[in-house]
C-alpha cells in the first residue's frame, strides 16, 4: 500500500466553502479510481481552518493517476485560492 496524509490549512473564513467540494473529490476517488482503497477527511474544531486528509492506494502509480484525474484538477482549480498552505507526505508499507 501507498499512503498519502496531506494537511491543508485554509484562509480565514474558506472552510465551509472547501470542505463540499473536498468530500466530493474524495467521494468520486474511492467511487471512480480502483487503486484508491481509503480517502479520509479529517478536521479538529480547536483548529478550525486544517483540513487532514489520510489516502491509502494500491501503490504509487495509482496516487500519480489519482493526480491527473479530471475530478482531481477540477478541485484543485476551484480550491487553490482557498488555501494558505499544504503539506504532503507518501508513505509506502514496510513488509515484514
Amino acid at each position: 500500500m501507498f499512503a498519502v496524509v496531506v494537511t491543508f490549512t485554509l484562509k480565514p473564513g474558506c472552510m465551509q466553502e472547501f470542505l463540499p467540494l473536498m468530500q466530493d473529490n474524495a467521494q468520486t476517488s474511492r467511487r471512480d479510481e480502483p487503486g484508491c482503497r481509503q480517502f479520509d477527511i479529517a478536521t479538529d474544531p480547536a483548529r478550525p481552518d486544517e483540513v487532514f486528509l489520510y489516502e491509502l492506494y494500491t501503490g504509487e502509480d495509482a496516487f500519480t493517476a489519482h493526480l491527473g484525474t479530471a475530478h482531481f484538477t477540477t478541485f484543485t482549480a476551484k480550491t487553490d485560492t482557498m488555501i494558505a498552505d499544504k503539506s504532503v507526505l507518501t508513505y509506502e508499507s514496510v513488509h515484514q
